[in-house]
């Protein structure tokens, strides 16, 4: 595996602002057959920002989530030793939030790029943003759920 993701691309997909919201899906869209990875936590930051929107928004995101998660290989994972050493201890990271120190330091511990939208990441040398193109579309039945699941619609800004 060589790409981990936060929240802010996940979330991204369903973005107020439509460059990021076409640039995060084509993001999942060509790497649908990859495998990317997820700290457990950025995966309950994503249900955390879901579970603010009512049932009937809920219902219409999961189903999409839900598929996607099943198709695709997102690897969800704890951080370990390495990756809450290098969040510690890496002089660059030390400005960051703690949050953002285990999300960059999991990705450089583990020697992978991370890609993120949050921009007090941006712009770091191991840090990538998906860039916007034409809008892509996901195999039919996922992508009739993706748009079923745009009743949600999340300001991504930070």
């Amino acid at each position: 595996m060589k790409e981990y993701i936060d929240a802010s691309i996940f979330l991204g997909m369903h973005s107020t602002d439509e460059k990021t919201r076409i640039a995060c899906k084509n993001y999942f869209v060509t790497r649908l057959n990859d495998q990317v990875g997820m700290s457990l936590e950025q995966v309950g930051k994503c249900d955390d920002v879901i579970w603010q929107y009512s049932r009937q928004e809920q219902d219409a995101y999961y189903p999409f989530m839900d598929n996607l998660h099943t198709i695709m290989n997102i690897l969800r994972l704890a951080y370990d030793e390495k990756d809450i050493q290098e969040a510690t201890t890496n002089p660059d990271l030390l400005d960051l939030s703690i949050a953002d120190r285990l999300t960059a330091g999991m990705a450089i511990a583990r020697g992978t790029e991370l890609y993120s939208l949050n921009q007090k990441l941006v712009g770091k040398e191991y840090v990538r943003s998906p860039e916007a193109s034409k809008e892509l579309s996901f195999p039919l039945d996922l992508e009739d759920l993706y748009q079923q699941s745009l009743e949600v619609r999340i300001c991504t800004q930070e």
